[in-house]
């Protein structure tokens, strides 16, 4: 237990390609923090990554684990996405509600950066990881409801790390 109070909850909000992971596994080192990683899990558990029932199972499961480490203080970084405005508010209101602080960190890539890098990994056919196409990667960034200024504010501040927006050098 960490002296009786919450851990803290970590959202990483970003499109493929974007640096989530790579963000994650710095974080989880630094803080420390317990990383929940869909694609890892499911590729471990031999899924196709593109399959959304599973991933939204899988999820959901992470959202209930999450909330249980953070009550016995543990500091929980989920790596979903959080694509919609209503997936980061909820999980905000759900830490809070358990006393957590929680942090929001939007990975701003334009689609042209994001194609460059999905590209080059695309070519490197790492086990695990899902082959994703230009197509793809322009419709889901359409769909993507990045996070407004104000939202921040919602938020707590990195706990004595850098700020949120596009925070992770690559």
């Amino acid at each position: 237990m960490n002296g009786g109070r919450p851990g803290r909850l970590i959202l990483l909000c970003g499109l493929p390609g974007a640096g989530k992971t790579t963000l994650a596994k710095r974080l989880a080192d630094q803080i420390p923090a317990i990383r929940l990683c869909p694609d890892e899990w499911l590729t471990r558990l031999g899924i196709d990554l593109h399959e959304a029932e599973p991933r939204d199972r899988l999820e959901g499961l992470f959202r209930q684990q999450s909330e249980d480490l953070v009550r016995l203080g543990v500091s929980v970084i989920l790596e979903f996405g959080f694509w919609a405005r209503a997936e980061r508010d909820e999980m905000r209101l759900r830490a809070r509600a358990l006393g957590a602080a929680v942090e929001l960190h939007y990975l701003a890539v334009h689609t042209d950066g994001l194609w460059r890098r999905l590209e080059a990994r695309n070519k490197q056919r790492v086990p695990g990881v899902a082959v994703i196409s230009r197509n793809m990667i322009e419709q889901w960034a359409e769909a993507f409801d990045a996070p407004h200024p104000g939202e921040f504010a919602l938020f707590d501040n990195p706990c004595g790390r850098r700020g949120a927006l596009g925070d992770v050098p690559l």
